[in-house]
This record gives C-alpha cells, sequence and structure tokens, in this order.
C-alpha cells in the first residue's frame, strides 16, 4: 500500500528554449558575471528535499554549458509548444532522475521552472514539495500571490481567479474578477486578486498524459499553456506566496535583473 504522507520524489526540470521571441539568447545573457540559467539552476539545487535539477533544451549550446556547470541535460524536440510539452516529452527519464520507476509516476512531483527566473526563491520549491505531500499527491500544484494595484490591469501580468478551496478556476492576462459598476482603478478596494507565479508541480502520470490532452481554444487565445489543463478538466491546486519571481522577457527586465542581482 502507498504511504501518502511519506516524501514524495522530486525533480526539478528547467525547460531552455535558447530562441525567445521577445528576447533572443536571454538565457545565456550575463547578469552579475554568469548566465541567467546558471542563476535560475543553482537556485533550484539549493532547494531542500529535491533529487535532481534537470535541464530539457533542445539547443546543444545550452545542453553544453549546463552540463559544465554540472547539471544533468535531456535533449528535446525543437517542435514542442512549451515548456510542460518538452517536460512531458521526457517525463519517464525526468521520474529515472528522481530516483523513480515506471511504477512511481503517481509519486513523483515534477516541478517546471521557467529558465527565465534568475531571482527564483528556492523556498518556493520547498513550500510546492510540502504541499504536494501535505495534499495527498494532487494533480498539479501552482504559486499565487497577491497583486497589487498598479498590476492588476497590465496583460502582461498573468491573473488567478481562485475558489474557495485554493482551486484554480481560470487563468487570463485580463482582471478577474470584473467588479461591475466599481471603476477599474478602484477594483483592488474591495477583493484580492491574485498573481500566477510561473511554476508548476506536475504528479508525473498527469504529466506523461500530456499530448493526449485535447485542443484548447482557451489556450490559444490567452497564450497561456496552463489552460490545456483546466479545458480538460484537471485540477490545479494553488498556494500563497509572498510575491512574484521576476521573469525575464525585455530588455528591461533583463536590465532589472541585473541590478537586482548585483544589489
Amino acid at each position: 500500500m502507498i504511504d501518502r504522507m511519506s516524501a514524495p520524489r522530486v525533480v526539478v526540470a528547467v525547460p531552455a528554449r535558447l530562441e525567445s521571441a521577445r528576447l533572443p539568447g536571454k538565457l545565456l545573457a550575463d547578469i552579475a558575471g554568469k548566465p541567467m540559467l546558471q542563476h535560475v539552476l543553482e537556485r533550484c539545487r539549493q532547494a531542500k528535499g529535491v533529487a535532481a535539477v534537470v535541464v530539457c533544451t533542445d539547443s546543444d549550446q545550452v545542453g553544453s554549458v549546463a552540463e559544465g556547470w554540472g547539471f544533468p541535460v535531456l535533449m528535446t524536440s525543437p517542435d514542442c509548444s512549451s515548456g510542460s510539452d518538452r517536460l512531458a516529452s521526457v517525463v519517464a527519464e525526468l521520474v529515472a532522475a528522481a530516483g523513480g520507476a515506471a511504477s512511481d509516476f503517481a509519486e513523483t512531483l515534477v516541478i517546471n521552472v521557467q529558465g527565465d527566473q534568475p531571482l527564483l526563491d528556492p523556498a518556493i520549491i520547498e513550500t510546492m514539495a510540502a504541499q504536494f505531500a501535505q495534499l495527498q499527491r494532487p494533480p498539479v500544484l501552482t504559486p499565487v500571490y497577491p497583486l497589487t494595484a498598479d498590476k492588476l490591469h497590465d496583460p502582461n501580468v498573468v491573473k488567478v481567479l481562485r475558489a474557495r478551496d485554493g482551486r484554480a478556476i481560470t487563468f487570463s492576462r485580463s482582471a478577474l474578477p470584473h467588479l461591475r459598476g466599481v471603476p477599474p482603478e478602484q477594483w483592488a478596494q474591495h477583493t484580492t486578486y491574485w498573481g500566477h507565479v510561473g511554476l508548476y508541480g506536475y504528479r508525473a502520470d498527469v504529466l506523461a498524459g500530456w499530448a493526449a490532452l485535447p485542443h484548447s481554444r482557451l489556450e490559444d487565445l490567452e497564450k497561456l499553456e496552463q489552460l490545456r489543463l483546466i479545458d480538460a478538466g484537471i485540477p490545479l491546486l494553488t498556494y500563497e506566496v509572498a510575491q512574484d519571481c521576476l521573469s525575464v522577457d525585455t530588455p528591461d527586465q533583463l536590465e532589472q535583473a541585473r541590478a537586482l542581482a548585483g544589489a
């Protein structure tokens, strides 16, 4: 019989695509003397309870430098449509990296960490692993943080509408909920709005079924991969963290990361 309260197997997987539409080559951009991706990987390795930190990439260059930093690499297809798709394509190898076998998929947590979050707090990973054990291996976990009023109507900030029990009802680039009869600049005064930190904790058997999920029109419209799960009826449970982790998507954000890392 499986002990659902025992410590899960945990592997951190970092999908690393070198070509970025908005900031090409950003993963290897210098921040305080190190490439951005190296910062991410080293912060992931600081998290307690993680069996392995693995780079998943279609770039020989990224694979070579990551191995030079001492991290295992799994090569993936350049045709992967998202980070989750990339990890799903090598999920068996990720479970093996965590020390598991085929029978351990339902007991293994695969944490998808974006390669453009150089200031990631390792505690977010530790909290996700703890929540995974406490909640008895839910299908998907993801962190959220309280939004400030100045970010509420920014379409670059992904919002989460949550149910009372912490389940994500949906994700959007628009502010949710819409407050009827209240000026938008006053919405934050009436309720808590939640932003989404772009990390996902997948139970490995759920990630293994990614390719079989039906096409999601919502995912296409919002350009948010997690909506594929919502459309398919797979619950995403959220947990709260104090603030977002800076994701570097633009030259301005890269300069911001450099300033913060050098502070």
